[in-house]
């Protein structure tokens, strides 16, 4: 027979084969969906925000250095832009205000950002959504922030009234936009979004320079670079030439909050496309490994035939490594679909995160057809030590049936040998205690499913312990206000004494630069009073942690950012007053999930600055039935810049950073329930396969095909009972890695494990394995005991 009669003899043998392990192929190709899906859902989510966030950048001039100053006269702006490096330069007037929303009771704050008489800045062009920017002359119009206007239903022409700088101004809206700068929008002090009770507004210029007493001067500065120029010697030739005008330290674009927190999202996607899909192939591997092992020891006949009749070894080899491509590429097929699918779903929902105009929705083909590469060549190698022997077979070897088993008393019916177990029951432990190997092997099928399901689930149990920490434990207050510049702690006797407020505790936040070597953070210390009771720092068992009399407390985030330990010395560098430059040694270390924290004895800090007791927040406890009079009355004075409340950064926390990272957390619970029931179907179906002589002889002797199913469903329940305790040993183990994978600034997601997700993944997997155990059972009824006992061993 001609080479190609050959070929078109074993495309149909492969044919059968396939159709014949319909069930078989179908559990694999799941699995590898499922790590296909899960990559190409965080590639395209990552390839799509990336490309979104690059345009936006481009087509909107995004400011590369930002210069925040307390007053600088704009004629100082030829001078900016004679410094090398800046290509465009805007000088704006920023400022804070305090909103009264019809039908809105809780206090409201927002940013004012000014805009030129001509429009549209050179600087951090803005996306107009409906409307127009507000007219030069016209001190009552204002643009709004898409997320504010959505959270309050604005429209165009609506009113609200604001309190800018001390004086009540009514203000009506003439258009809706969206800005680069606030993709990501944080109320001052804050770590998350609230988009009701925290907004942007642009004013033109002349009016804003008005209500803020800056008439011919700017207090914030955003450049563009020059190609080829670094960011860093535009900031130091800034900060020398603003210093004498208040400048509170130029920064890069790599400090702005709402670009960091972006790019720490970007980069746990990233991580996401990679651990998950390694989680998975790797299961996948096991799979086939097991699947294509066993087809080819039935088979040994069959290869003895096919090379009596002339095929080669590497014929035989790329026969059966046909059949595990064909796998590989139907769930790569099916997991590039569903990938896209949950891609576009979670897309959806980080647009209404992310203030982005539109989302780029794309995927990079070099990375599909990587992916596909990967695929087919991690699904071969898990079947290649399988195919390997059979191509090597001799051919008298393989016509000759597998020697039979050396059957002796294991050590573990020894161990058994006190309990009288059933017959059926008594086979059960010999099968498994004889072939030691395979056991092993399908506990391993077992426990990794269990894992999967653990991995998928785990991170419920760690959002829930962030949020009782953050909000239940660590901030006791009912209310936060921060003034717009220190003043004297004195000033809590009056807030004290106010109706509606139970208690006051005192805080200082000051921006300043740590700087360790060649390492440096741009970030606040916080002077907490040494007894505080509202809010204060904890350890990782949740416990308060005492401050330092002397020195600073940071976060493990932060040390390691800094590369520093206790008792080393950092220089801080402080970002107001009159920017002193002071060492300060490092006293201790603890851990925070949400942010990352560099904290001070209240009177220390204050002693650094060479300041008298300064505090510029007060947290609040309210009696309820007054906590309206509290915020109508806070909202009318002068020095308090905004107000924020405990309960709604709770609810912000869940209608934001909960709700994407539980809906990412669902779609790998959901591939993981995939991946259980493809491991323990085939488990089962393996095992069926194996044992389908000795089970007809069993039913031909006179048992029944309860006491049959008894054997084999009862040597899976074994596997489960043994499988599911090390599953949850491997998944502790991979969710220690994914939970060092996503650290990032914003949140560190802790290791917690309930017995709620140890009991859910050994549920999946008891599910999984009783719809499978359903099927053999079907299988059974309908064996047909003749022609199984015509098949030799």
């Amino acid at each position: 027979m001609s080479p190609k009669g050959l070929n078109t003899v074993l495309n149909v043998k492969l044919r059968r084969e396939l159709w014949q392990m319909r069930g078989q192929v179908l559990a694999i190709a799941l699995v590898i969906a499922g790590g296909v899906g899960v990559c190409v859902m965080s590639l395209v989510n990552y390839s799509s925000l990336l490309a979104t966030r690059a345009q936006y950048y481009e087509q909107h001039e995004f400011a590369e250095v930002f210069a925040p100053v307390k007053r600088a006269p704009r004629h100082t702006l030829k001078d900016i832009a004679a410094l090398p490096g800046i290509a465009r330069y805007e000088g704006r007037v920023e400022g804070a205000a305090k909103l009264e929303i019809p039908g809105f009771p809780d206090p409201v704050s927002a940013r004012l950002v000014s805009v030129p008489p001509e429009g549209q800045p050179d600087v951090n062009r803005l996306f107009i959504r409906q409307g127009r920017l507000p007219a030069a002359g016209r001190s009552q119009e204002i643009a709004v922030i898409g997320s504010f206007a959505g959270a309050h239903e604005l429209v165009l022409g609506d009113q609200f009234e604001a309190i800018i700088n001390g004086r009540r101004q009514a203000l009506t809206i003439t258009g809706i936009v969206e800005s680069p700068e606030f993709i990501y929008v944080i109320p001052p002090g804050g770590m998350l979004p609230d988009y009701q009770r925290y907004g942007v507004l642009w004013m033109n210029r002349e009016s804003l320079e008005s209500a803020m007493d800056m008439r011919g001067a700017f207090n914030s500065l955003v450049v563009t670079l020059k190609p080829g120029h670094s960011a860093a010697s535009v900031i130091d030739a800034l900060d020398r030439l603003l210093a004498r005008y208040g400048a509170t330290g130029a920064f890069g674009r790599d400090d702005q909050f709402s670009h960091r927190f972006l790019s720490d999202e970007l980069n746990q996607l990233k991580t996401m496309a990679t651990v998950f899909p390694l989680i998975f192939m790797s299961v996948a591997m096991f799979l086939l490994n097991v699947v294509i092992g066993r087809l080819i020891s039935t088979q040994r006949d069959i290869v003895a035939v096919l090379k009596a009749f002339g095929y080669s070894n590497r014929q035989i080899a790329w026969h059966y490594s046909k059949l595990v491509i064909v796998i590989a590429v139907i769930g790569l097929l099916a997991g590039l679909g569903l990938g896209l699918w949950l891609g576009r779903s979670l897309g959806e929902l980080y647009m209404d995160y992310y203030r982005f105009p539109g989302l780029l929705f794309r995927i990079d083909p070099a990375w599909v057809v990587l992916l596909g590469l990967m695929t087919i060549v991690v699904a071969w190698l898990g079947a290649w030590r399988a195919i390997r022997q059979a191509a090597a077979l001799p051919p008298a070897e393989a016509m000759r049936p597998e020697g039979p088993a050396r059957y002796r008393v294991t050590i573990v019916e020894k161990l058994l040998s006190g309990i009288r177990f059933a017959q059926p029951s008594r086979m059960i432990v010999r099968q498994l205690s004889r072939r030691p190997v395979r056991t092993l092997l399908s506990m391993t099928g077992v426990a990794m499913a269990t894992a999967i399901v653990m991995v998928g689930n785990f991170q419920f149990d760690s959002v829930s312990l962030m949020v009782h920490t953050q909000f239940a434990r660590v901030q006791q207050q009912d209310l936060s206000a921060t003034f717009i510049d220190p003043v004297n702690s004195a000033a809590l006797f009056g807030l004290q004494r106010q109706a509606g407020i139970r208690y006051v505790e005192e805080r200082r936040s000051v921006p300043a630069r740590l700087v360790s070597g060649h390492r440096e953070w741009r970030s606040a210390v916080t002077g907490i009073p040494s007894e505080a009771r509202l809010q204060f720092v904890i350890d990782s068992d949740l416990q308060p942690v005492p401050l330092p009399r002397e020195g600073l407390l940071l976060t493990d985030f932060l040390a390691d950012e800094l590369g520093v330990g206790p008792g080393d010395v950092l220089q801080l560098e402080l970002l107001e007053g009159d920017r002193r430059t002071v060492m300060v040694p490092v006293a201790g270390i603890t851990s925070e999930f949400l942010g990352v924290g560099a904290y001070m004895d209240l009177d220390a800090l204050n002693r650094a600055l060479g300041d008298g007791p300064l505090i510029n927040q007060a947290l609040i406890n309210l009696d309820p039935d007054k906590a309206s009079e509290v915020y109508n009355s806070l909202r009318e004075t002068p020095g308090v810049l905004g107000l924020s409340i405990r309960q709604a950064m709770l609810d912000s926390f869940y209608d934001t950073l909960a709700r994407t990272f539980l809906t990412f957390t669902f779609f790998n619970s959901l591939m993981g329930g995939i991946i259980a029931f493809g491991v323990v179907y085939n488990t089962i179906r393996i095992s069926l396969a194996e044992k389908g002589r000795e089970l007809a002889s069993l039913r031909v002797l006179g048992y029944t095909q309860n006491e049959v199913a008894h054997i084999l469903l009862g040597e899976v329940a074994l596997l489960l009972f043994l499988g599911i305790p090390l599953g949850w040993l491997t998944g502790q183990g991979l969710a220690l890695m994914i939970v060092t994978a996503m650290q990032t600034e914003l949140y560190r997601v802790p290791l917690t494990i309930t017995s709620q997700t140890l009991g859910m993944s050994a549920l999946v997997v008891v599910v999984s394995a009783i719809a499978s155990g359903v099927i053999a059972w079907w299988r059974l009824k309908r064996l047909d005991l003749v022609a199984v006992l015509k098949t030799r061993e």
